[in-house]
């Protein structure tokens, strides 16, 4: 199946998961996933991530994680940049999410990395999704 975004997808998949109470959940793998709960995982937003071979595309396993009352660290996954409309930034406009509590994650010439570790790199890129 053919899909338009999927990033957007991704998140979507992490929101419902989260909605739903579920301690993981499983979503395509593709390169620019992987790096993306890397930096999830780093900041804290979630507990640990697998990419499982299943022969074809693969998985990435995702542990959710929750507080001791049992809410959702994440509390809102926003994607930014979409395929209809593009959102780009340069070093001296990278956002802050929730005055810096949250994180904007970009895909700039160094990789996909988070936008405080753009303005230490000075880079700008393209605003992939917001989190907090």
């Amino acid at each position: 199946m053919s899909m338009s975004d999927p990033i957007a997808d991704y998140l979507t998949r992490v929101r419902n998961a989260l909605h739903a109470e579920f301690q993981y959940v499983d979503i395509p793998a593709s390169n620019i996933k992987r790096k993306m709960s890397r930096i999830l995982i780093e900041q804290g937003f979630i507990k640990n991530y697998i990419v499982i071979d299943d022969g074809k595309q693969g998985l990435i396993r995702i542990w959710l994680k929750y507080d001791k009352d049992n809410q959702p660290v994440i509390n809102k996954l926003i994607r930014v940049s979409k395929p209809g409309r593009r959102y780009y930034v340069d070093v001296t406009n990278l956002p802050r999410v929730k005055n810096n509590l949250g994180i904007a994650i970009l895909t700039t010439p160094k990789g996909i990395i988070t936008a405080n570790e753009a303005k230490r790199q000075n880079v700008g890129g393209e605003v992939l999704c917001y989190v907090w």
